[in-house]
């Protein structure tokens, strides 16, 4: 049974009715007045539901045919995914031009600022009427005022690594005063994501995300830490917070609440085929939930298929469009030989087979347009119903796993711990490939080859999580592949670096520019450099 929050916008914050059985059992009340809200318990769970299916945890599942999710962003700009729309869906052009401006994107831009300090202002109002509202038991206001706090560190921390320094706000607007805020730095901000996120961990039930009614517990929110920790640590703030990435992924790992997926025995029931398919499984971290007659997200699905899918009428959709694909540059990090996850129906689709009128046709994707994201296929939505409900999903254990294994090769060297936890993502993949050899070749690295392993293994098991523009600005170091040698990455300064689409990298593109809708909104704003 899926728990999946539905959000109904009101004047102060969003209504939401959660789990499939009982979500219409509460009326809605869009229209309660400031003074209103926090006078039952019920306002305070729905304020802190709507945060769920608000702003920062949204882009990761939202998006449509066309544009796939503002998660993607990072990967355009990369260099390394391409759309087969980007004629018009211009931020991907523009990004791999590196030609993004103030104005000829400002409607992806505001996209990002706005929904995220909605669900800010949405938390901030939670934040300060929850501790008052009457009879809420003393763990229930605990555990709502904690999930108030992580989900507005969470969109703080995806506005950070997107803009850099950005106002905070931390009070709800109750007047027109003080509209016009200025820019925090970069520290300022991080500061309060940290401390956001360590006073929400004690008041969150220690269980799995899949065991937990599907809500936030405390493994996700030090899962949320370790990486904000691991961000900090790089570029631009160099704050050597390692250990204390260390210390929170190692909570998750010990808690032994979580693990990796295990393969079956044949290709179809691998571990990533399992993560395509199923919803709850100890693997997933934290998962945007959707449930058939409450909320579907066919994009997934849409864009798992090359656009020419859509004139064999097998499926379900009109228009399908292959809009986040790795391009070779980045498909050469993978050998895939060894590598199970590059094999054809596990991460990605090279070719596809289906049946029209009785005859099974196999179409082989042009190499300009392949891959496809097989792992966003469900056949069952594509095929029959049209409405795909599977759950997104923004952290899955093996990265915990790649964190600690950074984190702690950072702090206290290339020690057994660190080999075992880079080896149990390997491994997983490298099926024809005895563990043994792994840790031993592992091993013999010294501490910054190792640490470039979990970098090239980031982007081997994270490819469509949404993580490669973060950690090329964290190491601003560009992953340089080659087609000759598959597998092998080599490292060149990202300033200077030329990307797939033959443009060079300058200091400004390390940050997206303000809109220029919101620079003239609020005169307090100052526009990030080389963008006036």
């Amino acid at each position: 049974m899926k728990n999946t929050v539905i959000a109904l916008t009101g004047l102060a914050f969003s209504l939401v009715i959660s789990s499939c059985s009982d979500f219409l059992d509460e009326e809605p009340k869009s229209n309660l007045s400031t003074e209103q809200n926090f006078s039952a318990p019920a306002h305070a769970r729905s304020a802190v539901n709507g945060l769920y299916r608000k702003g920062a945890p949204m882009f990761y599942a939202d998006g449509g045919v066309y544009m796939p999710q503002r998660a993607t962003h990072g990967g355009f700009l990369s260099g390394f995914f391409d759309n087969e729309y980007k004629g018009q869906e211009v931020l991907c052009d523009y990004s791999q031009k590196l030609a993004v401006t103030a104005a000829n994107c400002v409607n992806y831009i505001d996209g990002v600022w706005d929904e995220a300090y909605g669900a800010i202002s949405r938390a901030n109002e939670a934040v300060k009427k929850i501790p008052a509202t009457p009879d809420l038991s003393n763990d229930e206001r605990s555990r709502l005022l904690a999930e108030a706090k992580f989900f507005r560190a969470f969109n703080y921390f995806y506005l950070v690594r997107y803009f850099g320094g950005v106002p905070l706000i931390l009070e709800a607007y109750e007047s027109l005063d003080n509209m016009y805020v200025a820019r925090a730095t970069e520290q300022e901000v991080y500061a309060q994501i940290v401390k956001d996120l360590t006073e929400a961990i004690p008041g969150l039930p220690a269980e799995a995300f899949c065991s937990n009614g599907h809500r936030i517990g405390k493994y996700t929110a030090e899962t949320v830490l370790a990486h904000v920790y691991l961000q900090m640590s790089g570029f631009p703030l160099k704050a050597n917070n390692y250990a204390a990435a260390a210390t929170a992924a190692r909570d998750v790992i010990n808690s032994g609440k979580h693990r990796l997926i295990a393969n079956g025995d044949t290709p179809e029931t691998s571990a990533y085929n399992v993560i395509r398919t199923v919803d709850d499984d100890p693997e997933y971290i934290w998962n945007i939930e959707f449930a058939n007659g409450i909320s579907t997200y066919n994009g997934r699905i849409q864009t798992s298929l090359p656009n020419i899918a859509a004139t064999w009428s097998v499926y379900k959709y009109s228009i399908t469009n292959n809009a986040y694909r790795p391009v070779r540059e980045y498909m050469n990090v993978y050998n895939k030989d060894k590598d199970l996850r590059a094999q054809q129906g596990q991460f990605f689709s090279y070719s596809i087979t289906y049946v029209k009128n009785g005859e099974t046709i196999t179409y082989t994707i042009p190499d300009d347009k392949s891959p496809a994201a097989h792992i966003w296929y469900e056949e069952n939505a594509a095929l029959n119903t049209g409405d795909c409900d599977k759950d997104f999903t923004i952290y899955r254990f093996a990265e915990v796993l790649l964190i600690a294994a950074e984190a702690i090769a950072q702090t206290e060297g290339v020690t057994a711990e660190a080999v075992k936890y880079l080896t149990d993502v390997r491994s997983r993949a490298y099926t024809t490939t005895e563990r043994t050899e792994i840790e031993n070749e592992l091993n013999s690295l010294s501490r910054e080859d190792f640490v470039r392993q979990v970098w090239v293994e980031r982007m081997r098991e994270l490819v469509f999580d949404f993580r490669i523009w973060d950690d090329i600005r964290r190491t601003r170091l560009y992953p340089v592949t080659s087609t000759d040698n598959p597998g092998a990455v080599s490292w060149v300064n990202l300033v200077g670096a030329v990307n797939p689409w033959g443009q060079k990298f300058q200091e400004k593109h390390l940050l997206w520019p303000l809109s220029a809708n919101e620079m003239q909104r609020n005169p307090a704003l100052v526009q990030n450099p080389e963008y006036d």
